[in-house]
Formats: C-alpha cells, structure tokens, sequence
C-alpha cells in the first residue's frame, strides 16, 4: 500500500495518455528485442556474457544518437592518462 501512496502522482494515467505519453512496457520490450535481436541473435553470433552486454551498450548509445559524445568522452579520459611503458627486457 505504501507504494500507492507515495507513488500516486505517478498515476495519472488518463492525463499522461492525453499528453500522448505511452502507459505501459511495450515500447520499451520492442526496443529491446530490435536492440537485441539486431545485435545478438543473427545467424552464426555467438557471445559471451560480457561481450554481449558491451556490444549492446554501445548499440543503445548509437541507436539514441549519441556515439559522438560517447567516443569525445572517451578519447578525453584516456588521452590526459600519460602512463610511463615498461621498458624492453
């Protein structure tokens, strides 16, 4: 019951609805399953656990446009590393 309580201004369905808004999971589940089974489950795929996951974060940040930011982020973090290489034996 708690949760009705203090989730109730997070129901408002009829008023969301009108807004245009989508009630329920299965925007989220068909994104999911194009994401997914884009990536994932084509003929002859096989991943590991971890590989899957890392192949589907970088989908995800495609697919919502933002594989610039992500790549600029990146570079930035790692070029200011300036990490001495062991020398050759």
């Amino acid at each position: 019951m708690g949760y009705f309580v203090h989730n109730v201004s997070r129901m408002q369905y009829g008023t969301f609805r009108a807004a245009g808004y989508f009630i329920g999971s299965s925007v989220v589940e068909a994104g999911c399953k194009t994401v997914i089974g884009g990536r994932c489950k084509q003929s002859g795929m096989f991943w590991s656990k971890p590989e899957a996951e890392n192949i589907l974060a970088l989908r995800c940040i495609h697919s919502s446009r933002r594989l610039d930011e992500f790549w600029n982020h990146r570079l930035n973090r790692h070029a200011a590393r300036n990490d001495p290489l062991p020398l050759a034996a």
